[in-house]
């Protein structure tokens, strides 16, 4: 979807045909799928009364993971997806820095508070997290902290990260997701 002439029509159509057709996928190493992955970050997101774009992204912060043709078993084999990169350059054709900024900074938000700034929280990370944590560049240095802080969206991407370590709960009851797809329509770009 690198074509500039992309809608925001057509993301969504993407959008809707990526988690009904590969929503169903095991979510790497985890006890759930993509899809209850995805709508258990946003309802967390609703659930906080966060605005539209910050539920927006915790529903889509894994897009780039269904995007990738790295396989399932990415992680097995060692390799790094950068599907925050990959998700928000997607999505980008539809919505605007408050959706694509959190999405795009929540890896470098999990290296950021596995770095010392919350000392608890390399406890909640799964194995999974962990793995993927030392492919993703492990905890940041001080000169990475500086930089990650400057960031006009820190703060929103590690409410989006803390959303996606939490949505990780095998058989919780969530809304489905067209009741999330507004969120979407909100935030889109206009």
């Amino acid at each position: 979807m690198e074509n500039h002439n992309v809608t925001p029509v057509d993301v969504m159509a993407r959008i809707d045909r990526l988690f009904a057709e590969r929503g169903g996928s095991e979510y790497h190493g985890e006890a759930v799928t993509q899809l209850e992955h995805a709508l258990q970050g946003a309802y967390f997101a609703e659930q906080d009364g966060q605005p539209a774009e910050i539920v927006a992204a915790a529903l889509l912060h894994d897009i780039g993971h269904m995007l990738h043709g790295h396989g399932e078993d990415y992680l097995d084999k060692n390799i790094n997806d950068r599907h925050e990169e990959l998700g928000a350059r997607f999505l980008a054709h539809a919505f605007g820095p408050a959706v694509t900024e959190p999405i795009r900074l929540h890896v470098p938000a999990k290296r950021y508070l596995a770095s010392g700034k919350h000392p608890a929280y390399p406890g909640v990370l799964s194995p999974a997290s962990i793995k993927s944590l030392e492919l993703q560049g492990g905890r940041m240095d001080p000169a990475e902290i500086a930089a990650f802080e400057a960031e006009p969206h820190f703060a929103a991407a590690a409410k989006v990260r803390e959303y996606d370590d939490r949505a990780k709960v095998v058989g919780m009851e969530t809304p489905p997701y067209s009741h999330f797809r507004k969120y979407l329509e909100a935030s889109l770009r206009g």
